[in-house]
Parts: structure tokens; sequence; C-alpha cells
């Protein structure tokens, strides 16, 4: 199922823009402690890159377009990175694939106003975290002046997100400014 039009930035080289990736990274908490990690609609391996430059295992780069799986294979090439597991898949409808409890880390980057079902996605990324794994959030702030990103009728508000990811079962939320354009979360799943 692809999603709704997104309003992001056409092309490989438009989207790193409007990124820096190592820095998202440490300001949500992804450092060589974690081990595995699931990237839930990877695009173009922005995070999945660097991310697997920096966890002890295994990256899973989970995306439905096979185009954009196949320019990540070609990044984790160019890379020399043998930690990443590029997995061509609607995640939405069937799920990730992956075993329960089975990551450290899940990164829900951009990808809350899905369908309107975010619940779901939630619930997926709950079901694979290993206990006291975390969940990170990326998305466009509510803000109609950014450059791109979702209409404001399916953009989130953080406080939102934060509910959804409360009755999936997540606690402990951590906001952050990820300024110029986005904000992000960290939460954990606890037992």
């Amino acid at each position: 199922m692809k999603l709704k039009e997104s309003g992001m930035p056409g092309g490989e080289d438009a989207w790193e823009k409007f990124f820096s990736p190592e820095k998202i990274l440490k300001t949500l908490e992804v450092d060589n402690k974690v081990r595995d990690i699931a990237d839930f609609g990877s695009g173009y391996g922005t995070f999945t890159i660097p991310a697997a430059k920096i966890v002890k295992g295994k990256v899973y780069a989970i995306d439905i377009d096979s185009e954009l799986i196949e320019t990540t294979k070609k990044r984790i090439d160019e890379e020399g990175l043998n930690n990443v597991e590029t997995m061509l898949r609607d995640f939405i409808i069937n799920g990730s694939g992956l075993k329960k409890e089975s990551v450290d880390y899940a990164f829900l980057f951009n990808m809350l106003y899905v369908n309107g079902n975010p619940d779901k996605l939630l619930k997926e990324a709950y079901r694979i975290l290993k206990p006291n794994g975390k969940v990170g959030i990326i998305h466009w702030n509510y803000d109609p002046t950014t450059p791109r990103g979702p209409s404001m009728e399916i953009r989130p508000k953080p406080e939102q997100i934060i509910k959804w990811a409360k009755n999936a079962g997540f606690n402990s939320p951590e906001q952050h400014d990820l300024k110029p354009h986005h904000y992000g979360i960290v939460m954990e799943k606890r037992k």
C-alpha cells in the first residue's frame, strides 16, 4: 500500500538536504549500545547508512518501493557495509516480517501520517522491539510554512503522536526539536 501524497522532497539529493542524519541519530539516542534496528520506510537509506556505521548488529531497511530499495543497495555497496538487510515489503499491510522482540530500535521517520491508521504501525514496532527497546519518531513540524511535507490535514502534532504511541504500549516520551523543519520523539517499550 503506497502512502498518501506526502509532499516529500523529490529525488535523493533534495531529500538529503533536509537532514543531518548523524546529528539526528545521536539526538535520538542511536549509539554503539544499540544492536539491531528496523528502519520502516527506509527510502534512499538516508538514516539506514549512517545507522549501520554506528550499531553493533544489523539494520533492516524496509520499504515498499523497489527503486528505493535498489538505491539503498547501491549505497550499501559503495560504503562497503555488510550489516544492512534490505527488505522489499508492504509493512503497512503485512507487517515487517521480523520476529517478535528481535530488534533494539525502530525508526518511524516521517511515517505516522499513513492512511489514517498509525496505530497499526506503532503496534508492529512495539511487537518487534525487545523489552526496553526504543522507537524513534521524526515528523515535520506542525507548521504550514515548512517548505515540504504532508498537508496540514494529515500532519500529526507531537501530542498526537505521543498519545498514539502510549496507546500502542510505549512510554517515557522524550521530545526533541530537530530544526529547522522537524521534531523527534523517543519512547521506550517497558513491560
